[in-house]
């Protein structure tokens, strides 16, 4: 095996810079702690170094007391950072590289001529947020092609960069912003140490069988060498420390490349390359791996790393002299799901040991009894606190449902499904329902949930807003739910409400059906209503204007109008109008022939036209009549015979 390092690696000028005075302070501690804004560089075992020997990392300024003192790191800060450092009397130790504090000028200096300024980088990075902060926090930062292109365009912009982006990226974003203004000045800020090392990194990874990246998982510079490595070369390895170094894997290769990001100690990257050169030779690089090599046992639960994945299983490396192997029934209880839509190539997963051997010499994996594993904790928990949880019905079987919840199958009765009856189960395969643990024990792995719990605490929930809602006199929507004799129920959204017979109608009805029918929407007012006796009063006809009202507006003594038959005494018979209101045909007034009685001559339901000949608005009375209307049509076919003869007596002269 053959190593070669690359000829720039490890600590720039600004991150050097800012661990030799952070090195310089906590040697003169004096019984103080010092204090640096955020890890002082992006790498947790230097941070973990400096932080044993009395560096601490903060998040908040408001932490710090007067007369402490505070490092900035190489990043950069804000000046409301800077002034609210002041403000609490805190010295100040500034470790701002200065290729970040030459970007900072510049966005001031272009900020006060009117430019818009754009900063080609990552949004969250502590750097950027530094430089936005400099020019007010008005910049607008970029970090692909597409936000790119989206930008609207303006009169000025000034571009500048991260200062640890790849030139391939930089340069691509600044070609599409040169159409974005019609005057654009565009600056490089790309730090020489961050150009220095990507090109160093190509370069090898060209020559190399296969590349390690030391650096911390959330440095930039260091990922940007990973994003470099892996264009030119196709085994790339990045690792923070020398136990991370995938030896069984690289004992493959000829040639190994080794690159370092920008915060990581010289001493990281010497412990890394020391651990290679020292196996450098068969037996050596063998012991290591078997060393290296972890002892396996049915039942343990180790971590490891998705090798590749298809539709019908997932390959594991576990660090073991044989990989794992996952089979579909081992994902998931969901037997709908696919390898593909939980797991990718390179993913770090925890797996049960299932068995060593499944003959072929593979290790059989599971990752669905991992969780199970540790579900069933949270479930039991669950059920204690009588919490909500969702589950997906896999199918419905005898007497119910069955279940999954968090990847443990589980069982819903038929009666615990929903507050309605539900004839065909069927229809609930692939839905989420939300739901309690009404039955629990781990011994016997049961798990009995019910959603119609969660249904009627909803239920009640809304029955209650609605009875805290109702006002007398307001006016309100529901549904007619069913029908009785005596009225209408009307659903308010869980409640139900009375139209009692007699408020349906202004006029008298035999049954509500003349009026509503169900599953009808109406509008109701509220009558009264009783939470204690859970009553609720309402009425359909106050909502809709008064027969008398509308009669009184429309009609006039004289007028002739149609209504039938609705009831018959002695004395006369009450004839409806079409308006709803009743009036009175005395029997004196139902024809010029002697009536002794209405039934004589009338029938209930019968059509007829009447004359109103007086309207008490006082008492609320209509008095109709059938012979007065008789007698008007009488005297006007006596009118019309009359004009006749007169017409032919002057024909004939």
């Amino acid at each position: 095996m053959k190593i070669i390092v690359a000829e720039h690696s490890g600590f720039c000028f600004g991150v050097n810079r800012a661990v030799d005075t952070a090195e310089e302070l906590v040697r003169d501690l004096n019984g103080k702690t010092i204090y640096s804004l955020g890890p002082l560089i992006h790498n947790s075992q230097a941070v973990k170094s400096l932080e044993n020997k009395g560096l601490k990392p903060i998040e908040n300024i408001e932490e710090l007391l007067k007369g402490e003192k505070l490092i900035i790191r190489s990043h950069g800060v804000s000046p409301s950072i800077e002034e609210k450092v002041q403000e609490l009397n805190v010295e100040l130790v500034d470790t701002t590289c200065p290729y970040v504090k030459a970007v900072h000028k510049r966005v001031r200096n272009y900020k006060n001529k009117d430019y818009k300024i754009v900063i080609i980088g990552d949004r969250e990075h502590p750097e950027v947020i530094g430089i936005n902060g400099h020019c007010d926090n008005e910049g607008i930062v970029i970090n692909t092609l597409e936000e790119a292109t989206n930008l609207p365009k303006y009169d000025k912009i000034c571009v500048v960069s991260q200062t640890t982006n790849t030139w391939e990226k930089f340069d691509a974003i600044s070609k599409i912003l040169l159409e974005k203004a019609n005057e654009v000045e565009i600056f490089n800020t790309i730090c020489n140490a961050t150009s220095l090392r990507q090109n160093s990194a190509m370069e090898l990874a060209k020559q190399v069988d296969a590349m390690v990246v030391i650096g911390g998982y959330h440095s930039s510079n260091t990922n940007k060498l990973v994003e470099v490595s892996k264009k030119y070369c196709k085994n790339v390895y990045h690792i923070e420390k020398k136990e991370e170094l995938p030896l069984q894997e690289l004992s493959n290769f000829n040639t190994i490349g080794i690159t370092a990001g920008a915060s990581t100690p010289d001493w990281i990257i010497k412990e890394v390359i020391n651990t290679m050169d020292n196996i450098n030779n068969g037996n050596e690089i063998m012991e290591a791996i078997e060393n290296s090599m972890v002892r396996i046992h049915r039942g343990d639960i180790l971590k490891g790393k998705v090798i590749y994945v298809t539709d019908n299983e997932v390959m594991v490396n576990i660090n073991y002299k044989s990989d794992g192997i996952i089979i579909k029934e081992e994902l998931s209880n969901d037997p709908d799901i696919m390898p593909k839509d939980l797991f990718n190539e390179g993913d770090e997963i925890e797996v049960y040991v299932v068995r060593i051997d499944d003959g072929e010499g593979n290790v059989m994996l599971s990752t669905k009894r991992v969780e199970a594993i540790k579900n069933w904790d949270t479930l039991a928990e669950m059920y204690e606190k009588q919490e909500e949880v969702e589950c997906k019905v896999l199918k419905d079987i005898k007497g119910g449902l069955s279940v999954s919840v968090m990847g443990i199958t589980g069982f819903m009765p038929a009666s615990q499904i929903s507050v309605e009856y539900i004839e065909d189960l069927s229809i609930y395969k692939g839905r989420v329902l939300e739901s309690k643990i009404i039955d629990f024990d781990q011994d016997k792995r049961r798990i009995i949930l019910s959603s119609r719990i969660v249904e009627e605490e909803l239920l009640e929930k809304k029955r209650n807003e609605i009875w805290d809602s109702l006002e007398i006199g307001e006016i309100i929507k529901g549904r007619v739910a069913r029908l009785t004799d005596f009225g209408a129920f009307v659903d308010l959204g869980g409640l139900d409400g009375l139209i009692h017979i007699s408020d349906l109608s202004w006029f008298r009805i035999n049954h509500p059906s003349e009026v509503v029918e169900v599953d009808e929407d109406v509008e109701v007012e509220v009558l009264d209503f009783n939470k204690a006796k859970n009553r609720i009063s309402l009425g359909l006809k106050q909502t809709l204007p008064k027969p008398w009202d509308i009669f009184i507006e429309k009609r006039s003594i004289g007028d002739i109008v149609s209504g039938k038959i609705v009831n018959m005494l002695d004395f006369g018979a009450f004839v409806r109008l079409e308006e709803g209101v009743d009036g009175l045909v005395h029997v004196s007034q139902i024809s010029k022939e002697h009536v002794n009685k209405p039934s004589d001559v009338l029938e209930m339901g019968e059509e007829v036209q009447v004359k109103i000949i007086d309207i008490n608005e006082e008492e609320k009375r209509i008095s109709l009549s059938m012979r007065e209307l008789e007698e008007d049509i009488e005297e006007t076919i006596e009118n019309e015979e009359l004009e006749v003869s007169i017409g032919d007596i002057v024909k004939d002269n």
